[in-house]
């Protein structure tokens, strides 16, 4: 509660802050009427009084406040700043809501709605401005600037917030997202006030990356990709552009990119990939491709249920390595499959180097254990030893996540040719490990002692190896994006994530 007074309080201060700007370079309120006859040839502007107007903007204001997108700090604006339209002075004579207008209208080229912007009344409003007829009084003068300079504001904000950060906020609607991601703060919203040129601001925010242009093209174009019908290509176009709108990398001159559904790593350095190699991540959900991109269980989309084993959607730093690892079996694995290969086999634990623990106490002689007894695999423990048939492989990349999981070796390689990588419980395995570490670590001693290390064959202890300098790595999740080339790529939706998340677009278009 503290911290959402605190906000609430900064916000009102930079409102103020904004208000005290325009202070020092607005127009009077006295020359509302006579720009807006300037500019409408309307005589009923002329007699326009301040006080009055003011008065009615306050009642406009009330009355619309539950329909505003941010109602507390426009609200704090408009009563710190005298009611003064203080949009349509500024834009109106520039043509500027005509401008604005037009990008609404066009929303669809982003794969959005005009009316999640409120266009069509927009547009009314501002045909009404410039319409003698429908503008006979004063009154109704003062009606109209009001809900149209409100309908500014509130469309102004909400466009400008969606193509800077997406409509959705993908922490609500994905179970398993682990990725900081910016949302639009007070001092954003209130930043469209004190905008001077609305066609430069537009223009500025239209995101401009090689793969969103690509994506917004081909939507334009109605491309149909193979095997979709042109709708079900739409749909894909749309929610990777919204994926793309999220502000969720950091600007990392070096960074491991994991593509979930692509089953590939990059590492990117100054933006172009100077590494890729096949992975094998978690295991999804049983998708049926006559599912693909359905409504997602339409009467409750508060969350998605992922699979347990997914792959999670997560951004984090490398910190280190482990070279011959030792696997710390999760109770997860431990219940549902370890405990039932020792039940069906009395000498499982000893040949796969698996320990067993109680009260963090070894246990000698685990084969007198009854592992079919309910609940075994959270009583004990397991623990893996290093060594040539580890799970994990020589080696695995460590980072701080909420899910532990890490990026590391395998000896089931086998699991590479496949065309579907979906394979493990969670965690990421990558097909060169020993080259990944050369361009983590660079050539060096830790990078000779780490390939000494992972070339031996007998049993090893593990050794713990810090990296000179973090990496930054994210596991992402895109089934559409233009490659280096600018060709479009497309891949399965393995954890129906498209669906949930094209599922909420629609909603919020449709509300």
């Amino acid at each position: 509660m503290v911290n959402v007074k605190c906000r609430l309080r900064c916000a009102l201060l930079l409102a103020f802050a904004i208000v005290f700007t325009f202070q020092s370079c607005r127009k009077s309120k006295s020359e509302i009427g006579k720009e807006l006859f300037k500019e409408t040839k309307n005589k009923v502007f002329k007699k326009i009084e301040n006080d009055a107007f003011a008065s009615v903007f306050k009642q406009v204001l009330a009355d619309k406040k539950s329909g505003l997108g941010n109602p507390k700090l426009i609200a704090a604006f408009y009563e710190g700043n005298d009611y003064d339209p203080v949009l349509l002075m500024q834009h109106l004579p520039k043509k500027g809501l005509k401008v604005l207008e037009s990008h609404l209208n066009k929303a669809g080229a982003h794969g959005l709605s005009p009316e999640m912007f409120g266009a069509d009344q927009f547009a009314r409003l501002i045909g009404e401005i410039y319409d003698k007829k429908a503008i006979k009084t004063v009154e109704e003068a003062y009606q109209i600037i009001a809900e149209l300079e409100l309908a500014t504001a509130n469309s102004l904000i909400g466009y400008s917030n969606a193509l800077q950060y997406g409509i959705v906020s993908p922490r609500k609607i994905y179970a398993q997202y682990y990725t900081r991601t910016k949302r639009p703060d007070s001092a954003g919203v209130m930043s469209v006030f004190a905008v001077k040129d609305l066609k430069v601001y537009l223009d500025s925010i239209q995101p401009k990356s090689k793969s969103y242009l690509t994506l917004q093209k081909a939507l334009a174009e109605g491309l149909t990709a193979p095997g979709m019908s042109k709708e079900e290509t739409a749909r894909v176009l749309e929610v990777n552009m919204e994926r793309l709108r999220w502000k969720n990398r950091n600007s990392d001159k070096k960074l491991v990119l994991v593509n979930i559904p692509d089953y590939r790593l990059d590492v990117i350095e100054n933006g172009k990939s100077v590494m890729n190699m096949k992975v094998c991540v978690g295991e999804g959900r049983k998708i049926k491709a006559t599912d693909q991109l359905k409504e997602y269980d339409e009467d409750d989309l508060k969350k998605d249920r992922p699979f347990n084993r997914e792959t999670p959607q997560l951004g984090s730093m490398i910190h280190s390595v482990q070279v011959n690892p030792v696997w710390n079996i999760p109770e997860s694995i431990a219940t549902k499959e370890i405990t039932k290969y020792a039940a069906a086999d009395r000498y499982y634990l000893a040949n796969n180097n698996i320990d067993v623990y109680l009260d963090g106490k070894l246990i000698e002689d685990p084969e007198t254990i009854d592992w079919s007894a309910a609940g075994a695999g959270k009583v004990y423990t397991f623990r893996q030893r290093s060594g040539n048939d580890n799970s994990l492989g020589k080696i695995k990349f460590l980072f701080d996540n909420e899910s532990s999981v890490y990026l590391h070796d395998t000896p089931a390689k086998e699991a590479f040719k496949l065309p579907v990588r979906a394979v493990s419980h969670g965690c990421v395995r990558v097909e060169k490990p020993l080259e990944l570490a050369r361009v983590l670590f660079g050539e060096g001693d830790k990078f000779e002692l780490i390939k000494k290390e992972m070339a031996q064959t007998a049993a090893q202890t593990a050794r713990d190896i810090a990296l000179p300098d973090k990496v930054a790595v994210y596991l992402t999740y895109f089934t559409c994006w233009a490659d280096e080339n600018g060709v479009l790529q497309f891949r399965k939706d393995i954890y129906g994530q498209d669906i949930v998340l094209y599922s909420y677009l629609e909603r919020i278009k449709s509300s």
